[in-house]
């Protein structure tokens, strides 16, 4: 009778271990490891000097990828087949089988930034780094191989969907010369770059329906009469300039800056600074926010997904604006009909004037951002901190927004018609956005 009874103790007792084995739990990820992954690709693009739309296309499909994963995976994330325009329904492979649905969307995405980015390879590398790493915290060799290949099967999906945005088809058109007139763009010192993305307007929104959907009113008419409101706005930006504007209003612009086209004029030789797009600047609030919050990881690639989606629309609006109102810059007719000397404390970036890129990509992601984390949402950001930029604290995303918005104005490089309109047309695409992520998934 004993010895029955200390076998059954002793059969329980391995019963018990057993299922504790069985049941042991994969090693979490967190929103901390998708930041991650944003700031490599982030790094790539500084490397590259990826302009800003172009980035935000980088951006989008980088995060879509992660997103289908956990789409699939996630019963409470729901799919973006019906809301993103012509998005496949993505069945998840037939071989997926044993793996880990975070760290395979954190591969969707390091694979699908690593073949969009002209420096993919260093993307790559950092995926196996990545993969490595997750052996050291618990994953074994078989949930991260089942993972990887996961991972790898959805970006060869999302790549194909981002084929047939019409970016490639860019090049084929005839190049943008300027016109030349008294009221049109022209390069801006000191490298007077060819301009940037002049049909970016041609690619394909995610979201909303056309680059022509949230088009702002026309701008100030230009004129040099000294009474018109054209020429106020040129006395305006020249007033607002140099020993006029206090070390706060500096401090701002050079925050907000966000030129990856920087150069720094050493006398014989420009010398390039690196510097982070305003999408990159913006997820990176995005991380911040969904760290302090402790948000968790579907939730997070959620909001890096839709506020990267909303950048890519916002900058595809912004560039119908810009190479159809094809607008002097500040600097060009400052220079031209009041000083010559003259010059604005932030580098003009090589792109028409009209409208703001930073006032409607940053009304875009507050909007977002304020859909998901309340209208009083505090944070400090220190997005750029590595790049040398002193981290700044903020009451809620709108305030982030407006005082990037008006960045550009004591920057030197915008009007303040550009500004205001940028940033009314970015709060309506943010909404647009909005309302279509948090609509219901109609069914068949």
């Amino acid at each position: 009778m004993r010895f029955k009874a200390f076998l059954t103790i002793i059969l329980f007792a391995v019963g018990v271990l057993y299922n504790s084995c069985s049941s042991k739990k994969q090693p979490v990820l967190t929103s901390a490891d998708i930041t991650k992954v944003i700031n490599r690709v982030t790094l790539g693009m500084v490397h590259d000097v990826t302009n800003p739309p172009l980035a935000a296309r980088f951006f989008a499909y980088t995060c879509l990828a992660g997103y289908e994963v956990v789409a699939e995976n996630d019963k409470n994330i729901k799919s973006m087949h019906g809301v993103l325009n012509e998005y496949p329904d993505i069945k998840k492979p037939d071989f997926a089988n044993g793996y880990n649905y975070q760290l395979s969307a954190l591969v969707a995405m390091m694979e699908t930034a690593g073949k969009m980015q002209p420096t993919g390879s260093s993307m790559i590398k950092y995926e196996q780094e990545l993969l490595d790493s997750c052996r050291k915290i618990g994953f074994t060799d078989e949930v991260i191989d089942s993972s990887k290949h996961y991972g790898q099967a959805i970006s060869k999906k999302i790549l194909a969907y981002a084929k047939k945005d019409k970016y490639n088809r860019i090049s084929n058109y005839k190049r943008f010369t300027p016109a030349g007139a008294d009221s049109t763009w022209d390069p801006t010192p000191p490298a007077y770059m060819a301009p940037v993305e002049p049909y970016f307007n041609t690619v394909r929104p995610l979201i909303i329906k056309s680059s022509t959907q949230f088009l702002p009113g026309p701008p100030i008419p230009f004129s040099t009469d000294k009474n018109s409101a054209f020429y106020k706005f040129l006395i305006m930006n020249y007033k607002a300039s140099g020993n006029a504007l206090t070390m706060e209003q500096k401090t701002i612009a050079n925050f907000w800056d966000c030129n990856p086209f920087a150069l720094q004029d050493n006398g014989h030789m420009l010398i390039g600074l690196k510097k982070i797009s305003p999408g990159a600047h913006w997820l990176g609030i995005t991380g911040i926010a969904c760290a302090q919050a402790k948000t968790g990881f579907s939730k997070a690639m959620e909001i890096h997904t839709v506020v990267a989606a909303g950048l890519l629309d916002a900058f595809i609006s912004c560039w119908e604006d810009k190479y159809r109102t094809n607008r002097i810059r500040p600097e060009t007719a400052i220079r031209r009909y009041i000083d010559i000397n003259w010059k604005p404390l932030l580098q003009t970036p090589p792109f028409p004037e009209y409208i703001s890129g930073h006032s409607i990509a940053s009304a875009t992601s507050a909007v977002i951002l304020t859909h998901y984390f309340g209208d009083n949402f505090q944070y400090t950001d220190d997005t750029e901190a590595g790049y040398g930029v002193p981290p700044r604290h903020f009451t809620s995303f709108t305030q982030a927004a407006k005082e990037a918005a008006i960045s550009r104005f004591w920057g030197g490089i915008h009007f303040m018609d550009a500004i205001d309109n940028g940033f009314t047309q970015g709060v309506k695409i943010g909404n647009w956005v909005v309302d279509k992520v948090s609509a219901p998934k109609k069914t068949s």
